[in-house]
């Protein structure tokens, strides 16, 4: 048998990086240690089980965290790895590894340090939480002292067992009573009871409040939950669930500075919210007309279904408000507890139903007062609201695994993305979102690059990609599109032949001169000057060109 696992302590910004590699060391590899040589590059799917294996056995040792140490050999001997070179790769391996897990995880960190002449880099896993088992690609795994293996059936009970009957929401809360709900909560919850469940409207007005309580699925055993605290609770509610924050906090940021808590009731106050946020109107010119669309920056249902889904889903036990922050562009939602079930891709392009809550009762008692529905659509309907609006989709940030950022665009991020909506409502969704990230700045696969690119949609080179210059022909940024756009390569051909038709012959240092300043603005200066000698190698093979004299001195000519 192998050593019990010791506790590892996370990094944070007092400790040493080279202290936190020189205890790992000591303490070798195990269950919540791995190291890798990683010389030059490594596996991403390797690296995705290692992952899932060490989240599983921090979960079980009860562990801060675990690590995968690259640039490292297994005696612990610094080697240098090159893996991670760039803060492209560096988002594109973090994006790999959040796909990848399940529940959705990520590295807490990756942090770089060069020890001995040599790079290594430190990346710290967090437990899987609570009551849930790391996958990796749909399969589970662990260790066996320094081996990978799958996920035993004795560990995967251990892991399931571990929140079972610990619904946070479902517990009855000692003392309270119906006297500590809301009045004007208690009446808004059998309205919406009703228009819910249409087949009881008839009887409702005749339950009693407790009748009515326990069909709504808010009391537990004869007792006031905590879920129906926080949706029917009055001022008092807050002190029976301390030392549980249930506040949502909004605030506003940016030339203008503000903040507002709100507390229980939240079936009337997550409205009152809303109403905080400024909605001013939004005029959108239609392209090709004089006619322009009017509408509101945000629209409550977004709105409210993002808070409502934030409030059914956060986890409580940490002690955490949900944060509501007002940018001029933008709203952002915030909460604890990382996105529980899939990813939220799959509820927007797929048919995806969450097979699991962290708050089952807490959402079965929302979904039965029509604050949310429960079969995964709200993702969806958010993303289709918004595209119907013209505006950009929602962002969801899972870069911390212990939280959820969800982000509701109020503003025109690229004209020409707004301008195509409106011009091709046949697009399908799968292409609207990787247009969206594309106006957004980052990255789509080359599949999905080449999709666009053959459909004349995205113009540029990866990773400056931009939205098609001809969409927005009609706008005021013309100009600007016609300057970063890529020309053909047979405008600069063109451009080459007229100069040596006029010169008789050009340097490596004339034709610069000459294309550089012309080529698109999406490439950067490395990419031009391959660009050009691309261009210039291509004329010559196609016998456009010839070059006279050395490779160093050479001097180009037409044939």
């Amino acid at each position: 048998m192998s050593d019990p696992p010791r506790r590892v302590v996370r990094v944070n910004q007092t400790t040493d990086l080279q202290e936190t590699l020189d205890r790992l060391v000591a303490e070798r590899e195990g269950q919540v240690v791995e190291f890798k040589a990683a010389r030059n590059q490594y596996n991403v799917d390797k690296l995705g089980r290692y992952f899932a294996a060490l989240a599983n056995e921090a979960n079980l040792a009860g562990a801060d965290s675990a690590w995968i140490v690259l640039g490292v050999d297994d005696s612990g001997m610094p080697v240098g790895t090159q893996f991670i070179d760039s803060e492209q790769s560096e988002r594109q391996f973090r994006m790999d590894i959040q796909t990848g897990t399940s529940p959705t995880s990520g590295f807490r960190g990756i942090f770089e340090l060069v020890t001995s002449g040599k790079r290594v880099l430190l990346m710290e896993v967090p437990p899987t939480p609570r009551g849930i088992p790391m996958a990796w690609k749909g399969h589970y795994y662990a260790r066996d002292g320094e081996n990978l293996v799958a996920l035993s059936m004795d560990k995967l009970e251990e892991i399931r067992y571990q929140t079972l009957w610990e619904d946070w929401t479902a517990v009855p809360v000692r003392n309270a009573g119906i006297e500590n709900l809301d009045e004007e909560a208690l009446a808004k919850a059998r309205r919406e009871f009703a228009v819910k469940h249409p087949e009881a409207a008839d009887d409702i007005a005749g339950w009693s409040t407790e009748e009515f309580l326990a069909r709504a699925h808010l009391i537990q055993d004869g007792g006031i939950t905590r879920a129906a605290l926080l949706l029917l609770g009055d001022y008092s509610a807050t002190g029976f669930l301390n030392p549980h924050l249930s506040w949502i906090t909004w605030r506003l940021l940016g030339e203008e500075e503000g903040y507002e808590h709100f507390k229980p009731p939240f079936i009337l106050n997550t409205s009152k919210v809303f109403q905080r946020i400024r909605n001013v109107e939004l005029k959108l010119m239609r392209p090709g007309t004089l006619f322009s669309e009017i509408l509101r920056k945000y629209e409550e249902r977004v709105i409210l279904e993002a808070i409502h889904n934030a409030l059914a889903h956060q986890d409580y036990r940490q002690n955490s408000r949900i944060v509501v922050t007002e940018y001029i562009d933008r709203v952002e939602i915030e909460s604890v507890g990382g996105f529980f079930d899939g990813q939220p891709e799959e509820y927007v392009t797929t048919t995806r139903t969450p097979k699991r809550y962290r708050n089952p009762f807490l959402v079965e008692a929302m979904g039965n007062l029509g604050m949310i529905e429960t079969m995964g659509y709200g993702i969806r309907m958010m993303t289709t609201r918004q595209r119907e609006r013209f505006l950009p989709l929602p962002d969801y940030d899972l870069t911390d695994p212990a939280r959820v950022k969800v982000t509701i665009y109020g503003r025109v991020v690229d004209e020409a993305y707004t301008r195509l909506l409106m011009e091709r409502s046949d697009l399908p969704l799968a292409d609207v979102l990787a247009l969206d990230r594309v106006q957004k700045g980052l990255l789509i696969k080359p599949d999905v690059r080449r999709r666009l690119r053959d459909a004349g949609l995205v113009e540029g080179r990866s990773p400056h990609l931009q939205v098609s210059a001809r969409i927005a022909e009609a706008t005021d940024r013309q100009a600007e599109y016609m300057r970063t756009r890529a020309l053909d390569d047979a405008h600069y051909e063109r451009l080459i032949l007229d100069y040596l038709d006029k010169f008789g012959s050009a340097t490596r240092r004339d034709l610069e001169a000459l294309l550089l300043p012309k080529l698109s603005d999406a490439l950067d200066d490395k990419q031009k000057q391959y660009k050009l000698t691309n261009l210039v190698a291509k004329m010559k093979r196609n016998g456009l060109i010839q070059r006279i004299g050395s490779r160093t001195a050479a001097q180009w000519e037409r044939v």
